[in-house]
């Protein structure tokens, strides 16, 4: 079936097939990992950036890394919709900021090229962070959420029409890019509110796949030679659609993914190539590469 937002993966391995008919639903197939970073890479790594002039945040390198892996590993950016297994044709991040002077927290959405450095990841996520902040910035979601509920129950029949279409059909691509939960990796920030990590759900509306929470830093004494160091960490709550790639596909991937946090330098070049899904065939129309190249939506 032709979907705006991907592309269907065919010839995959009979377990792939079959599973998503074993788990039809997303939060039957989620599996939940907690990963600790060593921060001291990280920290440094801002620090010599911010003595060039560039402010780099924590979140910056969290989406650059994960980025960068999924460049190589296509897997990572499939979603399964009505029981068939997708290869998203872009690549997008959702977020959570606080939005000064609001209860009320803000998402965003960001769309990336696969071989962005992560100079542009970090251009794009502070672009839209000051956006954001701005006075006036405008809310789409908070708008049309306003607009729905001054109709009694058009909030349901417009939630359920577009639940159906997603389901059997597809939606308008201008409906994807406005949808938060049409996402390749959906990240929370709870280190900005000084919380720790938690197992975020997966939403059955949508197509996320992988979900990350950012916990605040923590102290942990940790093994450095015949004695013990202190090293500041972060932890990181991972939620995953285990349909989309297999346990070894995944721990081979965050493995890849922590190797590029204790050397973020790694991400100022862009990959050599990038790595396609090698069971699909692209839509006409489609690059399978980056969508929009790079546009924000505030939601």
């Amino acid at each position: 079936m032709y979907r705006t937002d991907g592309n269907r993966v065919r010839g995959n391995d009979a377990m792939y097939e079959l599973v998503p008919h074993i788990m039809p639903k997303r939060y039957d197939a989620s599996n939940s990992i907690k990963v600790e970073i060593d921060l001291d890479p990280i920290q440094e790594y801002i620090r010599r950036c911010r003595k060039k002039g560039i402010s780099m945040s924590h979140m910056s390198v969290i989406i650059a890394g994960y980025l960068r892996a999924v460049s190589q590993n296509p897997y990572l950016n499939r979603f399964c919709m009505n029981k068939k297994i997708y290869a998203r044709n872009h690549f997008c991040v959702s977020f959570v900021t606080l939005t000064p002077g609001k209860e009320s927290d803000t998402v965003t959405k960001l769309y990336f090229n696969m071989d962005d450095t992560i100079f542009e990841v970090n251009r794009k996520v502070q672009e839209a962070i000051e956006k954001i902040q701005k006075p006036d910035a405008e809310n789409s979601l908070d708008k049309l959420m306003a607009t729905l509920l001054r109709v009694p129950f058009l909030v349901t029949v417009a939630v359920d029409i577009l639940k159906l279409l997603d389901h059997f059909f597809t939606l308008p691509f201008s409906v994807v890019d406005a949808s938060p939960f049409h996402t390749s990796l959906f990240v929370t920030n709870l280190a900005s509110i000084r919380t720790n990590a938690i197992y975020p759900h997966l939403y059955e509306f949508g197509t996320t796949s992988v979900f990350v929470s950012m916990g605040q830093p923590i102290k942990r004494a940790v093994p450095n030679g015949e004695t013990l160091a202190e090293k500041k960490i972060m932890e990181l709550g991972i939620v995953t659609d285990e349909r989309i790639a297999n346990g070894h596909y995944y721990g081979r991937c965050f493995r890849e993914v922590n190797r590029l946090f204790k050397n973020p330098e790694l991400l100022e070049q862009p990959p050599e190539q990038v790595v396609t899904d090698p069971h699909v065939k692209p839509n006409r129309g489609h690059d399978g590469h980056g969508g929009r190249h790079g546009g924000v939506r505030i939601l």
